[in-house]
């Protein structure tokens, strides 16, 4: 799906890697094009070695095949600064925003950076953390995935949603909030990427709103979200918590100490809301567990 929304010469150029180790392909317009090639930062050049530079074509052509050449549709997700296109391949997008009279986000224009990031099923890489997230006995824990941008927390939280689904002895009804369309990559009413048989998505609305909204109409089991960012956020995942539901989320930081530094989450830490924390890096490659811990930040696994 990554070559449908390029050019030939850029196509032409890809054909030389491995495709399954293309994590992102970023362009900036005049500027040389950037792989993240399993994890390292690369130019990408053609078979002469020489660099190959976004032009302003280059970049309206990528941004009309990700919108299948109706830009204003996807005008909700590009004033949030990202597209989602078919195939579960999300593309963040830099340029002057439009500010609306109230003062919120109208659209963004002028594009000039397209960051195309290449989702990666990796099935099974949650398996030894969610030994410990999970028993027969205890059920399902409230867990935190402490990560970096680039470690690999969006590909483990997806992998925990099919655990969840073909591990666990009974069937735990599993609402996956997708706020940036990232986890599951739903396009068109269908999920792009495997989320689990007993998963209902919500996707493009914030946390608070599909929280309270999912646990009054979906009654879900357990709740699986990307990205906590501010304290409505924690708050939803607090207030889900009291109600009797599980909640399985991902936070961007190095590792615990950096977590409790944000003042947004400290409420929620102190009352020890989490039982399980897992801590990720890239530094054996994206999805590197260095540790697990329990709801007093006790290493349980390493």
């Amino acid at each position: 799906m990554l070559f449908d929304l390029l050019p030939q010469l850029i196509c032409e150029c890809l054909k030389q890697y491995n495709e399954q180790k293309i994590y992102e392909l970023r362009l900036r317009i005049n500027c040389p094009i950037v792989i993240n090639y399993g994890g390292k930062n690369i130019l990408l050049e053609n078979e002469r070695k020489e660099s190959i530079f976004a032009t302003r074509e280059i970049i309206d052509y990528v941004i009309r095949k990700a919108t299948e050449n109706s830009i204003y549709a996807y005008n909700n997700q590009m004033k949030q600064g990202f597209i989602t296109a078919k195939g579960g391949i999300r593309l963040g997008i830099a340029g002057q925003s439009v500010i609306s009279d109230d003062f919120m986000p109208k659209t963004l224009k002028d594009i000039c950076s397209v960051n195309i990031r290449v989702p990666h099923q990796v099935k099974g890489c949650s398996i030894v953390a969610f030994k410990f997230i999970y028993s027969k006995v205890y059920g399902l824990k409230n867990t935190l995935i402490i990560s970096p941008p680039g470690a690999g927390k969006t590909t483990f939280l997806r992998d925990i949603a099919c655990q969840i689904s073909k591990v666990t002895d009974k069937i735990y009804n599993t609402l996956i909030v997708d706020e940036r369309f990232e986890i599951a990559s739903v396009v068109g009413g269908l999920p792009m990427l495997d989320v689990g048989e007993f998963s209902d998505i919500v996707s493009g609305a914030t946390k608070k709103f599909a929280f309270e909204n999912g646990i009054r109409a979906l009654r879900p089991d357990v709740i699986l979200t990307d990205e906590l960012i501010n304290e409505d956020d924690a708050i939803a995942c607090e207030n889900a918590m009291m109600s009797g539901v599980k909640v399985i989320a991902t936070i961007h930081a190095n590792n615990l100490r950096e977590l409790e530094g944000k003042k947004e989450f400290k409420g929620l830490l102190d009352k020890g809301c989490f039982e399980r924390y897992v801590v990720l890096s890239n530094k054996n490659g994206a999805g590197t567990c260095d540790g697990i811990f329990d709801e007093n930040k006790t290493c349980i696994y390493f």
